[in-house]
């Protein structure tokens, strides 16, 4: 299937040329059908010459209802564009074709309608220069009259080339259908409709409608039955689940789209200057409340001018958005008491009735088209932060590097949802990370790990939570991952491969080993150690560093005495006993006992039974 809207001035014979295309009556509405007006969206499908299946979304032409036919084509990849012979290019004709533009649409199909009535020459060649200057210089122009048929036949074939060549969606995308009507069935419940522009919609999908999950209960397309939608196509969805479901909402695939509120945006001018070619006009004056179009949708935003080109909108409400999306901005204007936002067709109906001869078109202006850059814009807190944010949106993508580089650091989840999903491997567990940052945090780390030695020399390295902090990292894995020799973890902290010895505890040290010289397993008792100098961070220190050799707590001998006290024991009868042992090393019980321990843990030595002990013949084992 594929889908095409309509577009054009009031009155200029959509809606007839859709009847006459498909036998179908796309207003739907009986005050429609009264006053002649299409009011509301319409819906209608044929069969192609080629066997292709097409829809309309036929939209209102009246000025006053430009929010409504923006909701039909937001969308449709497609559009069918017509102009009366009789009449020629006229206001709203021009209001459409901007919305078109800005909303970057560049398919599309010419229709001149009402030939029996005037020479469609002129409006033909009007029309066609319009169109080229919107991007739709190569749609193909039909001649037709509603009335007598002339031409139909041409239009069908003209639409079947049309879309012939339209780019073929990806049924894998991500889903996101904007609602366009909402609706109750007895014994069914809500259903909602939309044209699904990629993806597939299957029945079972659990979605997400305004971040609240639903299920997909049944489908419909083209008033038919179906277990599944692929891409592009018109669907009526029957959702089960806690619904409040209008024109405006989008059902979503879960985790595939970022909801938000705040948003950074380039900016491209609707432009009063059309049709001079050049660079678009970057110093573009924004009121600080629009109202912002996507999809379906319209939502009032504040706007925060950035720079050049650049902008901050906030809008009324979280919407689920990719980077790379087209907002229209639409100038509510000179009525303040409107919001079109949220008036409703029937609404403007009554006022088109009550005020036939007041001019609205000053009042819905097209301002601009604001294509999204960035869905988690960072805080602009320092003087001079917008203006260079607006400098580093001038040289974004839509893309995951772009992303990167303004947030350095994301989850590959994060990127998903933003609609950019990242390329190459995560730099520790799924973050991702700019590369250029990256490599700056790796050259920092040495250095950070420095200074906390320096200033901290009695301790065993620096916490990984202290260097996560002194980074401004959001997952201590990343400063695990940053480490690489010399630098080492161990006991959750970052340290040099082998910390030096602060000269006063060098010193103790040193003094210490004079006294060990002659009784070797003589290990001083606390007292001793403190007059030394050596406290419980000195003595840690120290044994970090390799000057000395912690047996038990509190208990310490120089390096290598285990070793020794394995090969004095190994001369003794055995098995022995601690007291023979004790004797043997010419030491207390306090030591004698952790030092047989320390050996046995390192399998120098090894228990026979509740008193005695063996040396291991083989030698040490650890």
């Amino acid at each position: 299937m594929h889908v095409v809207a309509t577009a054009g001035h009031v009155d200029h014979g959509k809606s007839t040329l859709v009847r006459a295309l498909t036998g179908m009556e796309p207003d739907r509405l009986e005050e429609e059908r009264r006053r002649g007006l299409t009011i509301e969206l319409g819906y209608a499908w044929t069969t192609l010459p080629s066997g292709e299946r097409v829809a309309f979304v036929d939209v209102p032409g009246h000025e006053r209802f430009l929010g409504t036919m923006l909701a039909g084509v937001g969308p449709v990849p497609a559009v069918m564009f017509v102009v009366a012979a009789d009449e020629g290019w006229m206001p709203q004709s021009e209001e459409h074709l901007v919305a078109l533009r800005t909303l970057g649409v560049r398919h599309g199909l010419l229709v001149v309608t009402r030939s029996d009535r005037a020479d469609p020459g002129p409006a033909l060649a009007g029309a066609r220069e319009r169109l080229a200057w919107a991007g739709l210089g190569a749609a193909e122009s039909v001649v037709v009259s509603g009335r007598t048929g002339a031409g139909l036949g041409d239009l069908r074939g003209a639409l079947d080339r049309l879309v012939a060549t339209l780019p073929a969606p990806d049924p894998g995308a991500p889903v996101r259908l904007w609602i366009d009507r909402a609706f109750t069935v007895r014994g069914s419940g809500t259903v909602v409709t939309g044209t699904l522009p990629a993806g597939r919609v299957e029945v079972g999908d659990e979605l997400l409608l305004d971040g609240e999950p639903v299920r997909v209960r049944g489908l419909e397309s083209l008033k038919e039955p179906v277990a599944s939608v692929t891409a592009v196509a018109r669907v009526a969805v029957n959702l089960r689940g806690r619904v409040r479901a209008e024109r405006g909402r989008a059902l979503v695939t879960p985790g595939a789209w970022t909801a938000t509120e705040l948003i950074d945006v380039r900016l491209s001018p609707a432009g009063a200057e059309r049709g001079e070619g050049g660079e678009e006009d970057e110093r573009l004056a924004l009121p600080p409340r629009l109202t912002a179009h996507i999809g379906s949708t319209a939502v009032v935003c504040e706007v925060r001018p950035l720079g050049p080109g650049a902008a901050r909108l906030r809008l009324a409400r979280p919407l689920p958005l990719h980077l790379g999306d087209v907002l229209l901005l639409r100038d509510p204007g000179r009525d303040p008491g409107r919001d079109p936002a949220r008036e409703t067709a029937r609404e403007i109906a009554r006022d088109i009735g009550r005020d036939s001869g007041r001019t609205y078109g000053d009042a819905l202006r097209v301002i601009a088209g604001a294509r999204v850059l960035d869905t988690r814009p960072p805080e602009l807190r320092r003087r001079g932060a917008a203006r260079e944010r607006a400098a580093a949106l001038a040289a974004a993508a839509p893309d995951a590097a772009s992303a990167l580089r303004a947030h350095r650091l994301l989850r590959g989840g994060t990127l998903v949802a933003m609609g950019c999903p990242p390329s190459g491997s995560p730099v520790a567990a799924d973050w991702y990370a700019d590369p250029g940052y990256w490599a700056e945090l790796a050259a920092r780390l040495p250095e950070v790990v420095r200074r906390h030695a320096e200033a901290n020399p009695l301790e065993p390295g620096m916490p990984l939570e202290a260097v996560r902090h002194e980074l401004g990292l959001p997952d201590r894995r990343l400063v695990a991952a940053l480490v690489r020799p010399p630098l080492e973890i161990a006991d959750g902290r970052v340290l040099a491969a082998r910390p030096g010895l602060p000269g006063p505890v060098a010193q103790a040290v040193r003094r210490l080993a004079a006294e060990l010289t002659d009784r070797p397993f003589l290990a001083p008792d606390a007292g001793r150690l403190a007059d030394l100098g050596l406290g419980p961070r000195e003595l840690a220190a120290a044994v970090r560093a390799g000057g000395l050799l912690r047996i038990a707590d509190g208990v310490v001998l120089l390096p290598g005495a285990d070793e020794r006290a394995a090969a004095l024991l190994a001369r003794l009868p055995q098995p022995f006993t601690v007291s023979q042992a004790r004797t043997a090393l010419d030491t207390s019980r306090r030591v004698a006992v952790p030092l047989l321990e320390h050996l046995d843990r390192r399998g120098m030595t090894e228990r026979v039974d509740d008193v005695h002990r063996r040396c291991v013949a083989a030698g040490p084992q650890g």
